[in-house]
């Protein structure tokens, strides 16, 4: 038999289980304190995060804690309940006492939901982990290889470099025009910029592009198309500070993607199926110009008018004003950056 008495106030765990108009059961049952102890009738009181089992003369005989009740038989009867740890000690509550049965199960539920799952924690942490690991090798890794790599190549490795991807470069290009009567002029260009090696192409290249090793490409029409050595001049001044913005060595790598960076680190070798497919990305794509402050900064230092570089950019002058408007040596006397007989061997330099 069942008495349930409706009580003012609700537990906060029968309030979670959904139990809220009961406080209190009680129930008929079977009783035993070890495996060798003759079973005895009582009475088992549900109450407020505890089962209490009383002998008939309301004796407590033990207290259950609902939080370690463990059923023997899920879903049988008669129902066998014993405390977490201890089989030995067990309840039975025959099928008349079903709603007994029912709201401990419903407890034990609740109680198990609002346990911590340490599988869950696991699992949450072993996703940080994998995430933070994710972040490392597919975001943080690859810079910090990349950087480290360009910080230990040595310059003999970025100047095999350069002339492997030159060499590349004039399978399209042709080879660099000029002989050694008439590169003079180029060295002094070079020497007056403070720019490494100085190159004027046959064909396929337009502007200018810098290579792994300070090695400058030039296109002919810089010296053919022009009057003024001051555009050539402005043109290996881009060339340069785009290179001061961005390492033509990094921006081969970070094309190639990891696996040539860690080659290159590894074994001071950059393999010929990446170079094949960077010399084709630099003569098919415009290589981006660099800041107009560093670009002025540079005509400034170097000496040298940016006006003419700026109209051989852009005939009309609307994106390149500022190259115009801040030129360093606007109504100042100009030294010329070459000698006219200088000047004059470089425009005939691809005619030999």
């Amino acid at each position: 038999m069942i008495t349930c008495k409706k009580q003012k106030g609700m537990s906060s765990l029968v309030n979670m289980v959904a139990l809220k108009k009961y406080e209190r059961i009680e129930a008929s049952g079977l009783w035993r304190s070890a495996p060798d102890e003759q079973r005895r009738d009582v009475v088992i009181v549900l109450g407020d995060a505890t089962l209490t089992i009383k002998a008939t003369n309301d004796t407590a005989l033990a207290h259950w804690s609902i939080a370690a009740i463990e059923r023997k038989n899920p879903g049988q009867f008669p129902a066998l309940f014993h405390p977490d740890g201890d089989p030995g000690e067990e309840i039975e509550l025959a099928e008349s006492e079903a709603e007994m049965v029912e709201a401990i199960d419903t407890l034990r539920r609740a109680v198990e939901r609002a346990r911590p799952k340490p599988g869950r924690v696991r699992w949450l942490g072993f996703a940080a982990s994998t995430a933070a690991i994710a972040y490392v090798a597919l975001i943080w890794l690859p810079d910090a290889l990349l950087t480290h790599t360009l910080s230990v190549v040595p310059k003999v490795g970025r100047n095999d470099i350069g002339h492997m991807l030159s060499t590349r470069i004039q399978r399209v290009t042709g080879p660099a025009c000029g002989t050694s009567a008439n590169t003079s002029s180029l060295t002094k260009l070079a020497m007056r910029l403070d720019s490494g090696r100085l190159s004027i192409m046959r064909g396929g290249l337009s502007g200018s592009l810098h290579l792994p090793g300070n090695q400058i490409l030039l296109s002919r029409t810089l010296v053919e198309d022009h009057e003024d050595p001051d555009v050539l001049g402005g043109y290996v001044l881009a060339a340069k500070t785009a290179a001061g913005e961005e390492d033509p060595l990094r921006s081969l790598l970070a094309f190639s993607g990891l696996t040539t960076t860690f080659r290159l680190l590894t074994t001071g070798k950059v393999h010929d199926d990446a170079l094949d497919a960077y010399a084709e990305h630099l003569l098919g794509n415009q290589t981006p110009p660099p800041s107009s402050i560093g670009l002025i900064d540079a005509f400034d230092q170097y000496q040298v008018r940016s006006t003419p570089y700026a109209y051989a950019v852009d005939i009309t002058g609307e994106t390149v004003l500022p190259l115009i408007e801040a030129d360093p040596l606007r109504g100042k006397p100009v030294e010329p950056l070459l000698s006219d007989e200088d000047w004059l061997r470089l425009q005939t330099i691809c005619n030999s």
